[in-house]
């Protein structure tokens, strides 16, 4: 049983009722630890054996707890644009990449984005370093952000005969750089960027805040202080992989894993050191989630502060044949996702295996503070989980992957479609690693008709092409004639 180590809420406080409290000081902060590229490798969902995460575990176990969690789209800005405003991308068109000052206003002005809606009623706003994709750092900031800091890494220096690139002519491919650093603590982009909420929470508010921390790894590069690399063994142990994975699989879900990396890595025996790398970083996040959590234990702010945790998306490390992230399967699209409200939900302490989608956020934190959402925001509360949590959920997660390719989870089975009507099917009951495509079944071609009549969109906005970057997806606007598979 993990005791309570955050939780310090003075008993007389309770005893006497929230009528000693000002109507102002009754509102609720809100801490919300946002974490780049982080899939199940952490302790409190088993996704690795050898996953190091005392403080997200500790939080976990003291919170809810969302075990069958998906992020709204498999890429950084997608992902990131659907939870912070509050619309699914086929209904907003934001479904690549974007530089969301460059997007006309016509289509960002539709929207209210979370952080601003909080400013908009009365909290003090802070955000620290990746909060949206890192080019959107400035997108609407004055409006948004009462104070906001963006840190990166110091020229770390890497520590003598550890860590590697897989190929040295790949040196500027970053995914494939390994590096445990030397340098002191105060270098690292998270260390800093916890330092500069542990600040915050130091500070005295007269209003209720809401700080969003973005910490960065593990997003590639995996850079870490040596001592997190140092934590974990030369041999990591794979994930189960399947070495015919691809033979059931369509050319569209083939084009979406990056198999040319998972050959170099093959070929050259890297895979260990990747693992390991991946898994130091995950090491380091938690020890700086740790160091703010500490921060908000000694403050003032604990008993009145809810905590969200979540991941923008998962990653991939050799399952399903792929590396990093950009697929509809599991490991790509399922997060950790976990909400504490230390003023007292029943379902504090327990899991939901219900399958919940990342764009439930906006309103869940809505409810949770007695703001109005504004109408357009699409998703639901989870607040009804986060007082029961074995509660049935009446529909699917959804993930999507460029206009067209659409994933929905339920709590036993994936069903993907992708835009030229191919098809995937998993029962995770009886095929966690979805290695098995019943899509072809005629068995199931009730349940698959049910699944994307009641819950695949009607109707897709057309792909918004102002601001638009990175777009390496092929979907209905990028036909897969194009696609190679080598």
């Amino acid at each position: 049983m993990i005791t309570n180590k955050y939780i310090m809420v003075p008993l007389a406080l309770c005893w006497l009722g929230v009528s000693i409290v000002t109507a102002e000081e009754q509102r609720p902060n809100v801490l919300m630890l946002c974490i780049d590229d982080m899939n199940d490798w952490c302790g409190f969902l088993g996704g690795h054996p050898q996953a190091k995460t005392p403080h997200m575990d500790r939080l976990a176990a003291e919170g809810v707890n969302f075990t069958n969690a998906h992020c709204t789209a498999p890429g950084c800005s997608p992902s990131r644009n659907a939870l912070l405003l509050g619309v699914e991308p086929h209904k907003s068109g934001l479904y690549p990449f974007y530089k969301l000052k460059d997007v006309d206003r016509e289509v960002t002005d539709r929207y209210t984005n979370l952080p601003r809606l909080f400013k908009e009623n009365g909290y003090t706003t802070c955000g620290v370093t990746k909060v949206f994709h890192n080019p959107d750092n400035t997108y609407q900031e004055e409006e948004t952000w009462d104070e906001y800091a963006s840190y990166g890494d110091l020229k770390i220096k890497g520590a003598e005969g550890k860590g590697f690139l897989a190929d040295e002519k790949d040196r500027k491919k970053r995914y494939m750089k390994v590096c445990p650093g030397v340098n002191p603590l105060s270098d690292f982009v998270d260390y800093r960027t916890a330092s500069h909420a542990v600040r915050f929470l130091e500070k005295s508010h007269e209003q209720p805040f809401f700080l969003a921390a973005g910490f960065i790894r593990p997003h590639v590069e995996f850079i870490t202080p040596e001592a997190n690399y140092d934590r974990f063994p030369a041999k990591i142990s794979p994930p189960p992989i399947l070495e015919s994975d691809f033979d059931d699989v369509p050319l569209v879900g083939q084009s979406m894993a990056r198999q040319s990396v998972v050959e170099s890595f093959e070929q050259n025996d890297c895979w260990d050191e990747v693992r390991r790398g991946y898994l130091s970083c995950i090491s380091f996040t938690d020890d700086n989630i740790g160091r703010v959590m500490t921060a908000l234990e000694k403050s003032s702010y604990l008993s009145n502060t809810i905590v969200v945790l979540w991941s923008d998306h998962g990653f991939h490390l050799g399952e399903k044949r792929s590396y990093t992230k950009f697929s509809l399967w599991e490991e790509s699209t399922r997060v950790p996702f976990i909400i504490w409200d230390p003023r007292g939900q029943n379902g504090n302490g327990q899991t939901c295996s219900e399958p919940v989608g990342l764009i439930n956020v906006y309103r869940t934190l809505c409810e949770m503070t007695g703001i109005t959402p504004p109408e357009y925001v699409d998703g639901q509360s989870l607040v009804p989980w986060l007082e029961n949590p074995t509660k049935p959920m009446d529909q699917p997660a959804m993930t999507t992957w460029g206009r067209g390719n659409y994933t929905l989870r339920t709590k036993d089975w994936r069903y993907t479609r992708y835009f030229d009507g191919t098809e995937e099917l998993y029962n995770h009951t009886k095929d966690p690693q979805e290695w098995t495509n019943l899509a072809s079944n005629p068995e199931y071609a009730e349940m698959k008709r049910d699944l994307a009549k009641k819950w695949l969109p009607k109707t897709e906005a057309p792909r918004v092409l102002s601001g638009k970057a990175l777009d390496n997806v092929w979907d209905a606007d990028k036909p897969l004639q194009k696609f190679k598979t080598k």
